[in-house]
């Protein structure tokens, strides 16, 4: 026991000492990264717990959560199926499975899409449209390992491809999570930590021949030819989550859980969150959560950067057979949009 509380008590420690350089600058470079589709979250249980999820996330949830979690899962073989209705009718579509192998840990793999629908062509010359369409095509695919190193330390990592697509141009990077969970901290039962780094990675910029450009060539005896922009490259937006968790049984069919979180950003403000959870009898389940900025920065409009609100969700489980069934809803309040509506159905075998 004294072995594992060193080992996560390093890896902290390691944790802190690393990301000291990568999340320098914060909010002062809010809006310059790349690839700002790897913070939307996904899946109803933890949106509705406010995001509040590093430390007590398990099976198949943590793969975009905590990837430590997966090898906590309670089946053999789960699978996850979720479906947001973001802002500016952007639609996010996700699906995650995991299996677990014995001794050896748990894998899994994941997909998240974003749909954009039609959008029109327009130039400098057809400010109104050209009469011509494109739809990007954004696609983030993760590939996890998760395995307990005890029966309360349990480590995991992803790795994740990003694709975007824009009309004629697209851009390719690579990203890392790493994770870790301890359960029972100081000989508590119920206390976990949790400590997670998303989205290290490689700088993405994009290419294609939607950035060649026609020009004339200065003191060049020649016609005019096309010339390829060189795009910038610009940094994914990295986070360190650092979780606590409580978890009261109250008698044979109550439990509740709590759960805080604070989320340093590289590109954006620092968060404190907070979320909660009520499970009648692993069957009913009422949740709710919200996100505080600790800068809490103002636009020029003197109006909250943060635009994401009150966090609400519900979730039944039903077991027939050898099968799981869960379903969750996550209510997310926006400024200024609609407030997104998050389902996802889960299946356990």
């Amino acid at each position: 026991m004294k072995l594992s509380f060193k080992l996560i008590t390093y890896m902290v420690i390691l944790t802190v000492v690393l990301s000291a350089q990568v999340f320098a600058a914060g909010s002062n470079r809010a809006g310059t990264n790349a690839a700002s589709e790897l913070l939307i979250p996904v899946g109803a249980r933890y949106i509705a717990m406010g995001g509040a999820s590093a430390s007590n996330v398990s099976g198949i949830d943590a793969l975009y959560w905590n990837p430590a979690g997966l090898d906590r899962m309670p089946y053999m073989a789960a699978g996850q199926f979720s479906q947001m209705d973001y802002i500016a009718d952007i639609g996010i579509s996700y699906v995650g499975v995991g299996v677990k192998f014995g001794g050896i840990g748990s894998i899994g793999l994941s997909f998240k899409t974003l749909s954009f629908g039609d959008i029109a062509i327009t130039t400098e010359d057809a400010p109104d449209g050209t009469g011509a369409l494109f739809s990007p095509q954004f696609m983030t695919v993760g590939l996890s390992y998760s395995r307990g190193l005890t029966d309360r330390v349990a480590v995991g990592a992803t790795m994740k491809i990003i694709s975007e697509t824009m009309d004629r141009v697209s851009a390719t990077g690579f990203a890392f999570d790493i994770g870790a969970q301890y359960r029972d901290l100081g000989d508590i039962k119920g206390l976990n930590i949790g400590v997670v780094i998303k989205n290290l990675g490689s700088p993405m910029k994009f290419d294609g021949n939607g950035l060649l450009r026609q020009a004339d060539p200065m003191d060049v005896d020649r016609p005019s030819s096309f010339y390829n922009v060189v795009a910038g490259a610009d940094e994914l937006p990295s986070t360190m989550e650092i979780g606590l968790g409580y978890s009261l049984n109250i008698g044979e069919a109550n439990c509740v859980g709590v759960q805080t979180q604070f989320v340093n950003n590289n590109f954006d403000d620092d968060f404190t969150r907070v979320g909660l959870e009520y499970n009648f009898n692993n069957m009913v389940f009422l949740r709710g959560g919200y996100g505080l900025p600790l800068n809490n920065n103002k636009d020029v409009t003197g109006e909250s950067t943060n635009i994401f609100g009150l966090t609400l969700g519900a979730g039944l489980k039903y077991k027939f057979g050898g099968v799981t069934l869960q379903i969750d809803y996550a209510y997310r309040a926006v400024t200024y949009f609609n407030a997104n509506n998050v389902f996802s159905l889960e299946l356990g075998f």
